[in-house]
């Protein structure tokens, strides 16, 4: 064997991919009592599931498609969610404002009804029709915390002041923003709580069947140490890559296809002075939010194009940005640039392919195949939205109950994410206690952490009586204190894990000062081997 090999071990559950649905269905096995390792290639949340728009939404859109079913599901889940994890997620209030001018997105099922119907028309969305679907929104999911539509008018109001004078009135109704990259890493580490073992920056390199077991090898690309791990039963979350794995490292044959969709944001500087989150209809039927975003700025997005390979790094291109800007233009009063833009994000959404005609078209539901034959059993996890992933693990778990009888059942939807353990409106009271606890935080820089760790935060900072306690300040409220938590308790291993995907510090922070806490984070990684090394 050589140096660099470790031998085999064993488990229930072997996950491919760190992304939310494969952390999601680590943290529910893991609850109900089975043995999980989960190898992520890169950083948790490293792909798709940190460049979302961010929101656990209904998906009001969907309803042109007649995905009904989709809708519910996820309007269901929306308070689910954010009773389970209040500091990272919460309600906001969306302003979608109205003129006649407003049409469908290319052939929609509901706009080939209405151009047989009412010719007259011609592709455009009537308020009777808008007015509708908010109706079917408020009352498809049974919502209890969150309020329900209303009318707005946009004349003298906060909401209307950034707008053209040509909106005259909106409507108003609530879906929920949400930390995705904060999302995943909370399940991955409430696995890893469970008995999981979270395995990031382990590649995949082959998965093969031995008798009634998967014998899945595995590579620390940092490393360069293998080791094979003997698994029951192998779930392949791997999201766009999820072709790949079945047909390369897997050895397996398939029809079941993702279809690759690009969505691209752009952040600017911040646009209108309030926290209300707008819905624009374009004059080409497609939508896009603008939402406030980190206190300071507002998130622009999305597009949706077909992408290429999943290895092709997905950007936010000079044509998407520049639809971006002329969208938003069409409703802001004064004009925004490239020049306003302060940071592009994009990510590929792994959609499963269900022959749609359009990257718009393309189903936002997920579909789980098992594939028992043959010996070891393998779940494929197709497609799937941010909203719906406690389902999907749910789901998962379902499909694979009979080769484990002994787990116990169904639990996420009671039990809160680590930090989370606090009321829906009782942010501003931990922020207080925190700030009553350490006199020396400001309100912005308790805010960020109540809204990162919840009632963690109290133990990140137990034992520090002042500033000097905090250790060494990387900048932007960040230091010392925080990275070696983010280090021991989320997996966090590079400068970009902490100011991208922990928090977003990374639009506050300069090139020289993310150079530096990364050379720190090195050096104390190395640090802490040496120690470990030392006591073996």
């Amino acid at each position: 064997m050589s140096a660099k090999t470790r031998p085999a071990m064993a488990c229930d559950l072997f996950i491919i991919g760190g992304g939310i649905n494969g952390c999601g269905i680590a943290r529910d096995a893991a609850g109900r009592g089975l043995s999980v390792t989960l190898a992520e290639m890169n950083d948790l949340a490293s792909a798709t599931s940190s460049a979302s728009t961010k929101l656990f939404h209904g998906g009001l859109r969907y309803l042109e498609y007649f995905e009904i079913r989709l809708v519910r599901k996820a309007l269901r889940e929306r308070e689910t969610l954010l009773r389970a994890m209040p500091h990272i997620s919460w309600p906001m209030r969306f302003v979608l404002p109205y003129h006649k001018d407003m049409r469908f997105e290319g052939e929609t099922p509901v706009s080939r009804i209405l151009k047989w119907v009412m010719p007259w028309m011609r592709g455009r969305r009537p308020a009777w029709l808008i007015r509708l679907g908010l109706f079917l929104y408020d009352h498809l999911g049974g919502r209890k915390i969150l309020p329900g539509t209303a009318t707005l008018s946009l004349r003298g109001t906060a909401e209307g002041a950034p707008l053209k004078d040509k909106f005259a009135h909106a409507y108003e109704y609530s879906d929920c923003w949400v930390e995705d990259a904060r999302l995943v890493v909370l399940n991955a580490r409430d696995a890893a709580d469970k008995g999981a073992r979270i395995l990031t920056r382990t590649r995949a390199t082959e998965a093969r069947r031995v008798g009634d077991l998967w014998h899945v090898t595995v590579e620390n690309t940092v490393t360069g140490v293998t080791e094979t791990i003997a698994a029951k039963v192998l779930v392949n979350a791997g999201g766009p890559w999820v072709g790949e794995i079945l047909e390369d490292r897997v050895h397996m044959d398939t029809t079941e296809r993702v279809r690759l969709v690009r969505g691209s944001h752009i952040v600017t500087r911040r646009l209108f002075d309030h926290d209300k989150a707008y819905f624009f209809q374009g004059t080409d039927g497609r939508i896009i939010f603008a939402i406030p975003y980190e206190t300071d700025f507002t998130l622009i997005g999305t597009t949706d194009q077909d992408h290429g390979a999943p290895d092709h790094k997905p950007v936010c291109t000079p044509a998407e940005q520049q639809y971006l800007l002329d969208f938003a233009n069409g409703y802001f009063k004064q004009d925004i640039t490239a020049d306003d833009i302060v940071w592009t994000y994009s990510g590929v959404r792994p959609l499963y392919d269900d022959g749609a005609s359009s990257a718009t078209e393309a189903t936002r539901d997920y579909v789980l195949k098992l594939r028992a034959e043959g010996g070891a059993p393998l779940l494929n996890i197709f497609g799937g939205k941010i909203t719906t992933y406690r389902g999907l693990a749910e789901d998962a778990l379902e499909a694979l109950a009979r080769f484990f009888p002994q787990a116990r059942g169904e639990w996420t939807a009671v039990v809160a994410l680590p930090g989370g353990d606090f009321p829906v409106d009782g942010v501003n009271d931990l922020i207080a206690d925190l700030r009553q606890r350490h006199d020396f935080l400001t309100e912005t820089w308790a805010r960020r952490l109540v809204r990162a760790y919840g009632t963690q935060a109290r133990l990140m900072l137990e034992g520090v009586t002042g500033p000097a306690g905090l250790g060494q300040d990387f900048g932007a409220t960040l230091h010392e204190v925080e990275v070696r938590w983010l280090m021991a308790r989320e997996f966090a291993q590079r400068a970009e894990d902490v100011v991208w995907r922990r928090t977003k510090l990374g639009l506050r922070l300069s090139a020289d000062q993310i150079a530096r806490l990364d050379r720190w984070m090195l050096d104390a990684a190395q640090a802490s081997l040496t120690v470990d090394d030392a006591r073996s």
